[in-house]
């Protein structure tokens, strides 16, 4: 196996989530903002993975602070500050686990050592998902930044608040919001880790889809992009929507970014700051060696969304679905842990999901045009193509049962009831790979 993935069958780890005890093992998925447990017979688990874990150098402070006194490729944040009147600082919404309390303070003090009377503005990119609460906002940044600083919301569908920057490569129209394209120095902050179409988050993400119109994120997620084979998980090169979020972001003139890797807990393990894309690509380079894992097929995968808060909607979990699609065998039984607190996610997410078998829901979307493209129809494309090949069972006390069996999905209380109707599909015998948290593995069958 790969020397750059922590794979262990027996002995004790506590950071792979499972103990052995005369035999059986007992495994813990995350789920919301706890585990869900359950105890298997070892000698049918043919994996557990997880990434390799990194062991920071520094504290989660200490270590932005050290790499914003030494950007790559790039002036520090404080210099690239100065004579600018208007900056607009992009970061996360409420649906990434970003540690903005440890950075942002961090950020807006370098900004302003450089120029204590800019106009600084936060502006939350929330690409299409809803708007982030004020409750949210405070739970993100913390009462002092929230009471203190300038903060919109990106939101798309207020065609007022976009500026027309042209075309993108793939033909798509560029539309970016007036906070980013009105200011004298734009910067970021984000965080990386594997991404389901995207190859990476973190970088110019920010930009395209984070502060982009509808009608631009519509065409970046449309069918025939989401369909390519090179847009998957840690693929960049020739992925079509990578290469239009990077032109997107060149044009905005993302001066500057800030992006952390994190751990299982949330806790920052690195951090990156500089010139974008190089500052995005160190990041990357040194995440493809904690994350990359062996591609080991099973007849059954269970596997979680990374708990709270990528789980807190059925829509995000399309990203541990498709790395679990990965690691099942032919007509393979996936047993995807979320709690999906916040419901499905959307209401055309939901109407996708439940338009008929999953070779219609993929009929149907192959025939609109990038302009026509449904919101949120990606993720339901993800799964329809996931469901087309491999049953899911999704292990949820937070939804509704008789919705999810419209959507081709079988719901079920506990991982324990979940392999009951698992083992009556693929027998008794059948071989389990167990991906704690899907989101953070990239599969290398390499």
């Amino acid at each position: 196996f790969s020397a750059d993935c922590d794979f262990r069958r027996v002995g004790n780890c506590r950071r792979l989530k499972y103990t052995l005890v005369g035999g059986c093992m007992r495994i813990s998925i995350p789920y919301h903002n706890g585990f869900l447990h359950a105890e298997l017979d070892e000698a049918l688990v043919e994996a557990v993975i997880v990434p390799k874990a990194v062991e920071p150098q520094q504290s989660p402070k200490a270590l932005v602070k050290t790499s914003l006194e030494n950007p790559i490729c790039s002036k520090r944040l404080c210099e690239k500050a100065k004579g600018k009147h208007k900056i607009t600082l992009i970061t996360c919404d409420h649906t990434r686990a970003m540690p903005s309390k440890v950075t942002l303070p961090l950020i807006l003090e370098e900004l302003r050592k450089g120029n204590p009377n800019a106009e600084i503005t936060i502006l939350v990119a929330t690409g299409l998902h809803r708007p982030t609460t004020s409750e949210e906002l405070y739970n993100m940044f913390g009462a002092e930044i929230v009471q203190a600083e300038n903060i919109l919301v990106s939101d798309a569908y207020d065609e007022t608040a976009f500026v027309d920057f042209g075309r993108l490569p793939s033909g798509a129209p560029f539309e970016l919001h007036k906070a980013a394209a009105e200011c004298d120095l734009l910067i970021s902050e984000g965080f990386i880790e594997p991404h389901f179409f995207a190859g990476y988050s973190g970088g110019r993400k920010s930009v395209l889809p984070g502060v982009c119109s509808l009608n631009t994120i519509k065409h970046n997620h449309a069918y025939t992009h989401i369909a390519d084979k090179r847009a998957a998980t840690g693929v960049l090169k020739g992925n079509p929507l990578h290469e239009d979020m990077l032109t997107a972001a060149k044009r905005a003139k993302l001066a500057f970014i800030l992006n952390v890797t994190l751990d299982s807990n949330k806790r920052i393990t690195a951090a990156f700051s500089g010139e974008f894309e190089k500052a995005h690509g160190a990041g990357v380079s040194c995440l493809k060696e904690s994350s990359r894992c062996p591609l080991i097929p099973a007849d059954i995968v269970i596997t979680g969304n990374g708990g709270y808060p990528l789980d807190q909607n059925l829509y995000q979990t399309a990203k541990a679905a498709s790395t679990a699609a990965l690691y099942a065998k032919k007509d393979g039984v996936i047993i995807l842990c979320a709690a999906c607190k916040d419901g499905l996610g959307g209401e055309q997410f939901a109407k996708v999901m439940s338009l008929g078998t999953p070779d219609y829901i993929l009929s149907t979307l192959s025939k609109l045009a990038p302009e026509d493209t449904i919101l949120e129809q990606w993720n339901a494309q993800i799964y329809a193509q996931v469901l087309k090949a491999h049953t899911l069972i999704l292990v949820t006390d937070m939804l509704d049962y008789d919705l999810l069996l419209k959507m081709n999905i079988i719901p079920a209380a506990s991982i324990s009831d979940a392999l009951k109707l698992a083992r009556k599909l693929k027998g008794e015998a059948a071989r389990i790979v167990i991906l704690p948290d899907g989101v953070a593995v990239i599969p290398d069958n390499t």
